[in-house]
C-alpha cells in the first residue's frame, strides 16, 4: 500500500521492519495461527498504530509475498535481455533466485505455504507473478534449444525441473551453512544443463564463461528492495 501523505523519512523502514516480523511470526506459526496481538506485541504498537502502517494482517501477507516477487522478476527481467548465450543467463538467473531464497528465508516460507490464505484477488495477482518468472525460465530454455546448447525437449516441464530443484532449498539451507549460493547455483546447474545438453555441447564450460562475463559486467542485475506493494 502507498505512504499515506505527510509521513516522514522513517515512516517505510518501520513499516518494513513490522512486515519483516510479521514474515518471521508467519513462518514459524503460520499466517491462521498468528493474530494481530501477537504481531503488536513483537513489534511494540498498539492494534491502532499497526494498522496505521500496514492497514490490515492480509496486507502484511500481500507484503511479505511481494517482497519476494517484485525483486525477483524485475531483476530476472533483466537477466533475460542481457546480450550472452542462454545457458549463461540460466546460470545467473539460477543463483539470482537462490540469493532471494537465501536473503529471504522467513518471507520464502511465508509465500510456499500460506498464499491460500489471500483473497481471491490477491491470489490472482500472486499466480500471476509467479506464472511471468515461469516464463522467463520457459523463454530461456526454448533459447538454449534454438542455440543448439539443450537437445529439443518439453520446455514447460524443463522449467518445472528447474524450479523444483531451487524451490524447495528453503526447506533446508541456512545462510551461514556449509554451501555459499555461488556453490548451490553451480551443483544445480551442472546436474540440469549435463541432463538437458544438446549432443555434442560441452556445458562445462558455463562456470568459466558465467565468471568472465561477471567480470566484464560488474553492474549485472541484483535484487533491488521492496519499497511497498500496490493497494
Amino acid at each position: 500500500m502507498p505512504r499515506p501523505p505527510g509521513h516522514g523519512s522513517a515512516f517505510e523502514p518501520r513499516r518494513r521492519e513490522i512486515i519483516d516480523t510479521a514474515a518471521e511470526l508467519f513462518a514459524r506459526r503460520g499466517y491462521a495461527a498468528t493474530g494481530i496481538t501477537e504481531i503488536c506485541d513483537a513489534v511494540g504498537l498498539a492494534r491502532g498504530a499497526l494498522y496505521y502502517y500496514i492497514g490490515s494482517k492480509e496486507q502484511l501477507l500481500v507484503e511479505i509475498q511481494s517482497a519476494v516477487l517484485v525483486p525477483l522478476l524485475e531483476a530476472s527481467h533483466a537477466i533475460a535481455a542481457l546480450d550472452v548465450r542462454p545457458v549463461v543467463r540460466l546460470r545467473l538467473l539460477s543463483e539470482l533466485l537462490l540469493e532471494q531464497i537465501v536473503l529471504r528465508l522467513n518471507h520464502i516460507w511465508v509465500y510456499e505455504h500460506d498464499y491460500r490464505q489471500l483473497s481471491a484477488e490477491n491470489q490472482a495477482t500472486l499466480v500471476a507473478q509467479r506464472h511471468a518468472f515461469e516464463g522467463v525460465v520457459t523463454e530461456l530454455l526454448s533459447a538454449a534449444v534454438a542455440a543448439g546448447e539443450f537437445r529439443e525437449m518439453d520446455v514447460d516441464l524443463g522449467m518445472l525441473q528447474f524450479l523444483n530443484m531451487h524451490n524447495h532449498t528453503y526447506q533446508w539451507v541456512r545462510p551461514s551453512g556449509r554451501w555459499s549460493v555461488q556453490d548451490l547455483s553451480e551443483q544445480y546447474c551442472a546436474t540440469l544443463f549435463r541432463g538437458f545438453a544438446a549432443p555434442g555441447y560441452d556445458p562445462s564450460t558455463i562456470e568459466e564463461e558465467t565468471a568472465r562475463y561477471r567480470a566484464e559486467h560488474p553492474d549485472l542485475p541484483t535484487l533491488a528492495p521492496v519499497t511497498a506493494a500496490p493497494a
